[in-house]
């Protein structure tokens, strides 16, 4: 079954990029180029977006924007009563943003050193506290503050000592549904960190609300799985399964369902190895197609946002976790995607626009949150 979904995949794909002028088939081979990242390569030019059914699962609706003239939001996070709070990588802002639009500065986080792929990027809220995931002057750090509803109070550094680079910084942050926060890093472009479990770099963390390595991990560490290059989603399923959206180099993005200590194999495999060493991911794209940033679960799919691709995908789940074919929608429409999270009630996504972080075309109004309804 996984091998008749492959090569149905694999000849969608083709298709998709023969139909949209966008070059053929991806090289049969990674490249070697040092570096390379889908996030770090120019978005492409807006494509035709390609018709498919999606048999048994919710469709997107028309998206209308939420609000508009934002700099590069990152993250998003809704907070109790339907307002959720935005982050700018570039500003270093957190904003609250109102269903009806209204866009308000929660702070300025001082700390935060925007400088290429890093800044302020992730954020999770629970209860009275907010979670921060930013780029300080030496490392990437996760932190903690107190929240009144209106303005953040005392912060206390959580994890700190996470490397940074220019490119690859990770940045995501999400509260699973067994209570703990998990926090996204990238090998900053010194692939063997992905593989160091020593390193916090190129990992997918797991800790409690305080800092410290969350029960249960695999290796008695903040790591919960490595050999990432580069994650910048994570969302669960109905049934509580981890999935986690990652970059490729040249060839390859990969969508992947997360196993504690599992290897997903970065640098040594890029998209599928068939390796019993490695996980193999649950889908993959050419890097054209993709750089899959933020990413959400609701109405019985994944959605990922994708930057050079330009597109939000979607990917079915049946009931035993395993994915349907993966289909486009509003390829090219809106540029470069990478914030996407789902309203508390799954009948919407809210998704940020990248087409201010320097590798975009901004388009009036950017960079702008969408509402986009499922039905």
């Amino acid at each position: 079954m996984r091998k008749l979904w492959t090569l149905a995949l694999l000849a969608t794909l083709t298709t998709t990029a023969a139909c949209s002028g966008g070059g053929g088939a991806a090289p049969a081979a990674p490249a070697t180029r040092p570096g390379a990242a889908g996030d770090t390569t120019p978005a492409a030019p807006p494509t035709a977006a390609p018709t498919a059914t999606v048999t048994g699962a919710v469709r997107p609706g028309t998206p209308k924007d939420v609000a508009t003239g934002l700099a590069v939001p990152w993250a998003i996070a809704f907070l109790p009563g339907g307002d959720a709070l935005v982050t700018e990588r570039d500003s270093a802002r957190l904003l609250r943003v109102t269903a009806s639009g209204r866009a308000s500065e929660v702070a300025r986080i001082g700390e935060a050193r925007p400088d290429g792929e890093g800044g302020l990027m992730g954020v999770a809220v629970k209860d009275r506290q907010v979670f921060l995931y930013y780029t300080a002057e030496q490392d990437n750090r996760v932190v903690r503050y107190a929240f009144d509803g209106e303005r953040l109070g005392a912060a206390k550094v959580l994890v700190q000592g996470i490397p940074k680079g220019g490119i690859h910084n990770g940045g995501r942050l999400a509260l699973g549904p067994d209570g703990y926060l998990y926090a996204t890093t990238g090998e900053t472009g010194d692939r063997p960190l992905a593989q160091d479990r020593g390193s916090l770099a190129g990992k997918i963390l797991r800790l409690t609300t305080d800092g410290a390595p969350a029960p249960g991990n695999p290796f008695g560490t903040l790591v919960y799985s490595y050999g990432h290059r580069n994650v910048q989603g994570l969302a669960w399923d109905q049934e509580g399964r981890l999935y986690a959206s990652e970059f490729g180099q040249n060839t390859w993005d990969e969508v992947n369902q997360i196993k504690p200590g599992g290897n997903y194999g970065w640098p040594e495999v890029e998209g599928r190895g068939d390796d019993s060493r490695y996980v193999n991911p649950i889908a993959t794209w050419p890097t054209s197609d993709a750089s899959p940033s933020g990413m959400a679960y609701a109405g019985g799919s994944l959605w990922v946002g994708a930057l050079r691709g330009q597109r939000l995908w979607q990917i079915p789940l049946s009931a035993d976790g395993s994915p349907g074919r993966p289909v486009a929608h509003y390829t090219g429409r809106y540029g470069r995607l990478r914030a996407v999270t789902a309203t508390p009630d799954g009948s919407a996504l809210w998704v940020g626009t990248s087409n201010e972080d320097g590798r975009g075309a901004p388009r009036q109004g950017d960079d702008r949150v969408l509402s986009v309804p499922l039905s």
